[in-house]
């Protein structure tokens, strides 16, 4: 059955978003500790993936009658391809092959998403997802490729059940007339949804609450209309077509609850000091002096509600922290993320830019063009940080030993930094435009030294024990 469903407004504008300097593709790496064979792969991904209807589904229409609709050609094979490293196939082949497939548009007349096996001999094997954007955020997609996995290869699961946008349900009259009486009908429903809330929704101290909110949301889409252009650093400029990948050594998942532990803070705000400090050292050397303030980085927010994934889709916000490169003390560093990562989770910012990507998947082109150039002026780079597995996972009978993504930019920005967490370490992965940073791997390198650096300085800070001599 064909279900040909709308995009919904904000996967319309990672749609709509899509340029040759940046594609809004979602690059991963799976690394396995042994090969997996092309057969096995495309059994897996036909029983495993497929079960969720959206990956044989392409996008057709634009604008206001965009949706998605079965591919009625549908082949397996030119989703799931085979790749070979050249040369010694090491890690900078791999490094350079996945910053090629980075810069590589997908085929919107197909399923936009696609698997390269890449087979290592003794090395393992290396399979490299690409997935359009707009089929769903980091949430939602470490969700599906969790579905893929197993705890135990002894015991492979079922296909997970499908996930389905539910749309309200349409009267006669409503399927007859046509997108306009939809409208329509969407909004008598939703008069009836508020007025079902009943008296507490006019009460005055509800209706004084939900001004409130109002105006704090209000106050959040001025300040960040009004938001000064950030920091001028080798970050920005004109964007070439080619990407560039790295990835540093990965960290131990418990020193970095150690660190957070004994600073009171979060893994999330660790991680995000450690960026800072990254950046820092890689400035530095790069332009021999550092810019005053801070370097502006767009964090995503996640704004599911609690409890599994209910739906692909994207369905997160952003919020524009500002990394305090200038800071010396990988402490003071920590510290000045943690209180400004809690300012930003108690305001609207990230419901607000949320607000302003739905903006965005309806708006005409040459308004929503100047409103990315307006967001993408503000910020010099993007970072997402992933909760991953806790455990070991397998893919077929297969054991994962790494797992590594890449986030796409957006507009001008040509730097995004990509943390995951799994099976006790943290990964990092490094996407760069070519033409502003040519070495990624070199900025993923200072990222390990900014987390030795904060570990040391967090261990001289805790409290010395008076030791028992007998």
């Amino acid at each position: 059955m064909d279900l040909a469903e709308p995009l919904s407004a904000v996967d319309k504008a990672w749609l709509r978003m899509d340029r040759a300097t940046n594609l809004m593709m979602i690059c991963g790496v799976m690394m396995l500790d042994g090969a997996l064979g092309m057969d096995r792969l495309k059994a897996l991904i036909a029983a495993r993936l497929l079960c969720f209807h959206r990956f044989r589904q392409r996008v057709v229409g634009q604008g206001a009658a965009a949706r998605w609709e079965t591919d009625p050609d549908f082949d397996l094979d030119w989703h799931v391809r085979r790749l070979a490293l050249p040369g010694n196939g090491g890690s900078g082949e791999l490094e350079a092959l996945v910053g090629d497939l980075a810069s590589t548009a997908l085929d919107p007349g197909k399923p936009m998403w696609q698997f390269h096996l890449i087979e290592r001999g003794a090395g393992g094997a290396v399979l490299v997802l690409r997935v359009h954007h707009c089929y769903g955020d980091g949430f939602a997609l470490s969700y599906v490729i969790g579905s893929l996995c197993d705890a135990d290869p002894r015991h492979p699961g079922v296909p997970a059940p499908d996930l389905m946008r539910a749309g309200p349900q349409r009267s006669a009259w409503e399927r007859m007339l046509g997108p306009w009486s939809e409208q329509l009908g969407d909004g008598v429903r939703l008069a009836r949804t508020l007025l079902a809330e009943g008296a507490d929704w006019l009460a005055p101290a509800y209706a004084a609450a939900r001004a409130r909110q109002a105006l704090g949301l209000a106050g959040e889409l001025a300040r960040i209309a009004a938001m000064a252009p950030d920091a001028q650093t080798c970050l920005k400029g004109r964007l070439g077509v080619s990407k560039r990948v790295a990835w540093a050594p990965p960290l131990s998942l418990f020193e970095v609850k150690a660190v957070a532990e004994a600073l009171s803070c979060s893994v999330n705000d660790v991680l995000l000091a450690c960026v800072a400090g990254a950046l820092r050292s890689y400035l530095a050397t790069r332009e021999g002096v550092l810019p005053g303030g801070a370097v502006r980085a767009l964090v995503p927010v996640n704004l599911r509600p609690p409890g599994p994934v209910a739906a692909l889709g994207n369905a997160f916000g952003l919020v524009f922290l500002a990394l305090p490169t200038a800071d010396a003390d990988p402490v003071a560093r920590l510290l000045a993320v943690h209180k400004r990562m809690r300012a930003l989770r108690r305001s609207g910012q990230a419901t607000v830019a949320m607000g302003i990507l739905a903006a965005m998947g309806t708006l005409p082109d040459p308004i929503k063009e100047a409103i990315l150039e307006a967001l993408a002026a503000n910020a010099s780079m993007v970072v997402s940080n992933v909760r991953g597995p806790a455990q070991t996972r397998y893919l077929g009978d297969r054991r994962i030993t790494r797992q590594i993504f890449w986030v796409p930019q957006s507009g001008g920005i040509g730097l995004g930094v990509s943390l995951l967490s799994y099976a006790g370490r943290v990964d990092v992965g490094v996407m760069t435009d070519a033409r502003r940073i040519p070495d990624p791997a070199e900025l993923a390198r200072c990222f390990g030294s900014a987390f030795d650096a904060l570990l040391l300085a967090a261990l001289g800070r805790l409290p010395r024990r008076r030791v028992r001599t007998f």
